[in-house]
């Protein structure tokens, strides 16, 4: 037991100095890119590039949160909290969902009164530079998006997986930038507000699905059908299980808990009936790496 106790310590050292990494290149890229976006926008006169800048630059506050949320969800269990602080990375997500609704949202309404507002003539023709920030923009949020997806899904982090889809709307929104000032350029601005009412509800998607699976792991929701059936299986193989009178599991964070009730021959000792116990543990922890929890129960079989 002291043994699979290090190798879960190891993995959530792992799990943090991980994801720390992770959200440090995020911080580190979006500042560097909402001051050159910042820049080019002044120079060559384009609200939406100076918009898609302050866009880049809410990533930064975003890539904190998660870091802060991966440091307490990472702690030790302790007296208080004897089942771990994992749920502290499910309220990180849930915050970075709110943000990514509120940008969308304020990206949405803009937009909204910019089509209606009719005065076209009025919006400024922005410069060649602004359409250079705005390419370079794209590439660079859609490299950071697939690179904090890969170790977002690697880690199972519903924060981690926030922030790579932060990146993915900041990549969208350069992309209605980018049609926003060639459109403008070619004499047609509501196109720049018309892409950002699209790019709005893109936003507003990747939000609500953040926070959609941030609540299902706050509410002990049971985990996925494939993945119980793959317990079962694994009960089931061990030798001195009978068969399964019930099994329950739930999401905690991104851990699994699992209750079992096995049947096994009711005339073995406690011993052995114990044994078995054991080896039904020891199989599921070794085949299951996300479960940090199981509580095996022995039913004799000839009583169930």
């Amino acid at each position: 037991m002291k043994k699979n106790a290090k190798k879960a310590l190891s993995s959530e050292m792992d799990f943090e100095k991980t994801a720390v990494k992770v959200s440090s290149v995020s911080i580190a890229g979006n500042i560097l890119l909402s001051l050159f976006k910042l820049l080019a926008g002044i120079i060559a006169r384009s609200g939406a590039m100076i918009s898609d800048a302050v866009h880049s630059a809410s990533d930064v506050f975003s890539s904190i949160v998660v870091i802060i949320g991966v440091k307490l969800s990472s702690r030790d269990s302790d007296d208080d909290h004897p089942y771990g602080h994992e749920r502290l990375e499910c309220v990180a997500a849930i915050v970075l969902a709110v943000i990514l609704l509120i940008t969308g949202l304020f990206i949405g309404a803009a937009a909204v009164q910019n089509i209606t507002s009719g005065n076209y003539e009025e919006l400024a023709v922005p410069g060649v530079l602004a359409l250079l920030a705005a390419v370079i923009s794209i590439i660079v949020k859609e490299a950071m998006f697939h690179y904090t997806k890969y170790y977002a899904v690697k880690l199972d982090s519903g924060a981690v997986m926030a922030d790579a889809w932060h990146h993915r709307s900041d990549a969208l929104s350069s992309v209605g930038a980018l049609i926003g000032i060639a459109g403008s350029r070619m004499g047609m601005p509501v196109l720049d507000s018309v892409a950002s009412l699209v790019i709005c509800l893109f936003i507003v998607k990747a939000a609500y699905d953040i926070f959609k699976d941030a609540i299902d792991k706050m509410v002990d929701h049971s985990c996925d059908k494939e993945t119980e059936q793959s317990l079962r299986e694994c009960v089931l193989a061990q030798e001195g299980v009978i068969g399964i009178d019930m099994l329950s599991t739930r999401i905690f964070g991104n851990k699994i808990y699992a209750d079992i009730e096995i049947s096994a021959d009711g005339s073995r000792t406690l011993r052995e009936s114990h044994d078995i116990a054991e080896k039904v543990h020891s199989a599921i922890e070794r085949e299951f790496p996300k479960v940090k929890h199981i509580m095996v129960h022995v039913n004799p079989a000839d009583d169930t």
